[in-house]
């Protein structure tokens, strides 16, 4: 059973999603907050799987509300895929994305995908929101990306192009194991929570360069 909460200022936004994951016989949602601040109280008393968050909410937002979270996975609804309270999310640890008019297969999928573990990586809209804000923010490169070996290296590169580990894997000739390993190994040198923010430090860092600009 997914345990989730949802996070939500809108009260008719809150009560859908809500009412909507419940039709899943593996859903069960454990509460719903109106702010950042409530949706952190409530993974503390139940701590849920997964955390539908938006992250324009007032007195605390999506964001401040991811950074605080430990141990639940965030996915964050907005309205708006290019937006910079998004890119704020996914460095703050969010494990993904969704738009608010998103299906509700997908919606489903989406929360199965990160519920198990994975980061939900759009190969083309995360990308290119990542992409988008990393070349007008630019940061530093980060002297841990130094204490990678060139395979951890590459395997970052090839995660930052959205390439899942079985693809990884054929890609570099190497077992599944192998990547796993590798990712595992990169995630803990660099500080990082999951692939989403590995994706972002890649871009940031100008380990990878958004498509259509040079090295």
């Amino acid at each position: 059973m997914i345990n989730i909460v949802v996070a939500d200022d809108h009260e008719v936004v809150r009560t859908g999603y809500a009412a909507l994951l419940e039709t899943q016989p593996d859903f069960t949602v454990a509460g719903t907050a109106t702010d950042g601040g409530e949706a952190v109280q409530l993974c503390l008393e139940h701590r849920p799987d997964v955390v539908l968050m938006d992250v324009r909410m007032p007195n605390m937002d999506g964001i401040e509300a991811t950074r605080r979270i430990k141990g639940p996975k965030v996915l964050i609804l907005t309205t708006f895929d290019l937006d910079e309270y998004v890119y704020d999310a996914l460095r703050a640890g969010a494990s993904g994305f969704l738009l608010k008019d998103v299906t509700a297969e997908r919606l489903f999928d989406a929360v199965r995908v990160i519920a198990a573990g994975e980061a939900l990586l759009a190969p083309t809209v995360t990308r290119r929101l990542i992409g988008e804000f990393a070349r007008l923010r630019p940061r530093p490169r980060p002297p841990a990306l130094a204490t990678l070996t060139p395979r951890e290296t590459e395997v970052l590169r090839l995660v930052a192009e959205g390439l899942s580990n079985p693809e990884i894997a054929r890609r570099l000739v190497v077992t599944e194991e192998t990547v796993k390993t590798h990712v595992s190994r990169m995630l803990g040198k660099l500080g990082l929570r999951d692939r989403t923010q590995a994706v972002v430090a890649a871009y940031e860092s100008g380990l990878v360069l958004p498509r259509g600009h040079l090295p």
